[in-house]
């Protein structure tokens, strides 16, 4: 179903926007009306990342007259495979001002806000308010449930979109716009286990999967703000890469969700971090006693070179992160064959085990297993490979 625009038209489009925006005004549907509506819009972008990049450019593109930029990290090289508002020379610099350079060469006439600032409990609301529209780019399960309860309590619709490996997904959550719809609680109502789901800097992401979900973000924004076609209010759409699929799948209102359902228990903001978790309980009380540094591992790593120590030093990565870098001396047992018991079979307990991944989550969720299997001397290196190549030796790349 259609719905009314979020926002009013703005007075006029000056001959150098008419010419500019010509391609849109010809359209039956957007016209002078829908394109003075995109000019008197305020859109807020969460992220400068894989889905804020294509986003942002194409926002800017389409006309929106104010883009505010939340992101408060900097350019990496690592990133430029699939952060396409950001180049080469940018590297080390603040995402959101590179963004915002790029916008300028974009269009010069959008009016773009920055917020350099992690997004918080205590910011948020601050930061959301005035916003006709919210994208969000998060990529982390704690940002985006703070992100669905703070539009909510403002009654800001938003549009949410997710991407990993060759997989994306794509919703509007706008329950402020329609009582029967949905919010982000309602198609998850609890964050996956911890560690369960990597992140795109550990199961990585195709480059190109980040513009095909965040045009479809923008795609739904530019129809919600000039009230035209049907955007993906309780849909769910779902692509898949490798088959070039796309998938639309009904999402109901939950009647027992927390934050908008009959009883709500969330009438505030919570600890998002708390709620999702870094690691599971079991994890923390594995690692609690039984972490150690990358300085203490290169210590031990030169006592067992010595013939003064001995233990095995366990990767728990996959093969593909093993093959970009390694801390030396460490052999390849990924999580996974921790869960499944297959590790066992080349692990011994008359050797002390030191685990390791790329951050240490992964690492102390199979801490835990050992643990519990009876390796009671078992530890994992905080920070993982990360720190270690960070701190150690920074000649290997990072990812």
């Amino acid at each position: 179903m259609s719905y009314a625009p979020l926002v009013e038209p703005a007075d006029e489009l000056t001959i150098d926007e008419v010419r500019r925006y010509s391609r849109h005004l010809i359209i039956p549907d957007v016209g002078m009306s829908g394109q003075k509506r995109l000019k008197n819009a305020k859109v807020l972008v969460i992220g400068a990342g894989g889905l804020g990049s294509p986003a942002l450019l194409y926002l800017a593109a389409a006309g929106v007259g104010t883009l505010g930029i939340a992101e408060f990290d900097e350019v990496d090289e690592s990133n430029l495979q699939r952060q396409v508002i950001h180049g080469q020379s940018d590297i080390g610099k603040s995402k959101a001002l590179s963004a915002r350079e790029a916008i300028a060469e974009t269009n010069p006439y959008v009016e773009v806000v920055l917020h350099e600032e992690r997004l918080d409990n205590d910011n948020v609301m601050q930061v959301f308010e005035g916003y006709d529209l919210i994208v969000d780019g998060t990529d982390n399960f704690a940002t985006r449930y703070m992100v669905n309860d703070a539009a909510y309590f403002l009654g800001i619709p938003y549009v949410w979109g997710s991407i990993y490996r060759f997989d994306g997904q794509a919703s509007v959550f706008a329950p402020t716009l329609d009582e029967n719809a949905p919010c982000y609680r309602c198609l998850y109502p609890e964050p996956p286990p911890p560690g369960m789901v990597p992140s795109c800097a550990e199961g990585g992401v195709l480059g190109v999967l980040c513009a095909s979900v965040g045009s479809i973000q923008v795609n739904e924004a530019i129809k919600l703000l000039t009230g035209i076609g049907d955007p993906a209010i309780g849909q769910l759409v779902i692509y898949d890469a490798l088959e070039l699929e796309w998938r639309k799948l009904k999402v109901r209102k939950d009647p027992n969700c927390a934050l908008c359902g009959e009883n709500p228990t969330v009438t505030g903001l919570i600890d998002y971090e708390t709620f999702c978790g870094a690691v599971s309980d079991e994890a923390a009380d594995a690692a609690a006693g039984s972490t150690i540094s990358v300085v203490d591992l290169e210590q031990m790593l030169k006592e067992r070179e010595e013939g003064s120590r001995d233990f095995v030093l366990v990767d728990v990565r996959e093969q593909n992160e093993y093959e970009i870098n390694q801390i030396p001396g460490a052999v390849l047992i990924p999580k996974g064959e921790f869960l499944n018991g297959h590790a066992f079979e080349q692990l011994s307990q008359d050797v002390p085990v030191v685990l390791h991944c790329k951050t240490g989550v992964r690492s102390a969720e199979a801490l835990a297993v050992l643990k519990g299997a009876g390796y009671s001397d078992a530890v994992h290196v905080g920070g993982g490979v990360a720190a270690w190549v960070n701190q150690i030796d920074p000649s290997q790349p990072s990812y």
